[in-house]
């Protein structure tokens, strides 16, 4: 039995609807499209993300979604977007993107002498609205400094760069109508473990965004705060007993409750990995393939838990000791390598 939490974020392919091509389904949601994104820097891992597609288990399709959906619901909030309207998600080190009039169906490369122009303020007007919201960032249109947090109007040629993470893990970038990629399955969510949704986005990849109100991007109605809690510097977990907690001794189960460990920079979209004590088995073997829940914390082989998150397997060999409630998976999704992770007993 293979750990399928060693599958990597770099994504598959295969079964993707991708549309970052240029023809199909994708090539037509760009003729339809109210704006274009053109990626300029894709960055280390820039998926398009919304609230997933739940209720696929029983096809082997994992939920899939916004890692941190509180970023992801807030940020279409801000925009008056439907809160499953699809956002970009970054990692790391963010993202830059062009902003195009759409409409066009036209093929090629972002265009090679855009004319760049900074918060909208041009006779062309604005195409869009966007805001981004999760990890602390440095945001940027055309080089000039733009807000987080709270929404910006841009105008089409103008380059949003959105920053390396200053604390935390992953940003999310929405944009009024929200990226209009094509649905698989009900929704427009990336998921790297099954290939399905838009491939990660690439350098000079394209993406269409949906239409915003009627009355176009709003002026002038952005608001000055909105509460938000930052990125932990210690992950406190609560974690209710699994189904296999059997398969332990009870001493693993006190290591559980009192070992340090830490974030692994081994982690991704599928699961939060972790480096500390072992714990220990009391029964030898692997389990026939069973449903794991998101949040499930499942013990490979090597004795050190991992977090199931959004994009983990539906079944596998190795015994859950205990769930983590999905209301705390939120700052999961921001915990950096190297956090200190604790994990708190419930009930369930």
């Amino acid at each position: 039995m293979t750990d399928p939490a060693d599958s990597t974020g770099s994504g598959s392919s295969s079964g993707s609807t991708g549309s970052t091509g240029s023809t199909g389904s994708a090539g037509r949601a760009r003729a339809r499209a109210a704006a274009e994104l053109h990626a300029v820097r894709a960055g280390a891992l820039t998926t398009v993300q919304d609230l997933g597609r739940p209720g696929h288990a029983h096809l082997g399709v994992p939920r899939s979604g916004a890692l941190d959906e509180p970023a992801h619901r807030l940020a279409n909030r801000l925009l008056g977007n439907p809160e499953n309207a699809a956002t970009l998600e970054t990692t790391l080190d963010g993202c830059a993107v062009l902003v195009t009039a759409g409409g066009q169906g036209r093929s090629g490369p972002p265009p090679a002498d855009p004319k760049v122009t900074a918060g909208g303020e041009t006779s062309r007007g604005p195409v869009t609205e966007a805001v981004v919201t999760g990890a602390p960032c440095a945001v940027t249109v055309d080089g000039r400094p733009a807000p987080w947090g709270v929404p910006f109007r841009l105008a089409a040629g103008a380059v949003l760069d959105v920053g390396p993470a200053e604390r935390g893990l992953r940003s999310y970038i929405a944009f009024s109508g929200g990226v209009d990629a094509e649905p698989v399955l009900g929704s427009r969510a990336t998921d790297l473990l099954s290939g399905l949704g838009p491939e990660p986005l690439r350098d000079g990849a394209r993406l269409p965004l949906g239409a915003t109100s009627a009355a176009g991007p709003r002026h002038g109605a952005a608001i000055d705060t909105a509460p938000w809690a930052g990125p932990p510097g210690e992950l406190v977990l609560p974690v209710v007993p699994g189904p296999r907690a059997d398969w332990f001794t009870g001493e693993a189960l006190r290591t559980l409750l009192t070992g340090g460990y830490r974030v692994s920079s081994a982690s991704n979209r599928i699961g939060l990995r972790l480096e500390g004590p072992v714990l220990e088995r009391a029964r030898e073997g692997e389990l026939p393939s069973e449903g794991i829940a998101l949040g499930a914390l499942q013990v490979p082989p090597e004795g050190r838990p991992v977090v199931f998150l959004a994009d983990h397997p539906v079944t596998g060999g190795y015994p859950v000791i205990g769930v983590v409630p999905q209301e705390a998976l939120a700052a999961v999704a921001q915990a950096v390598p190297g956090t200190p992770v604790r994990f708190t007993p419930v009930s369930g």
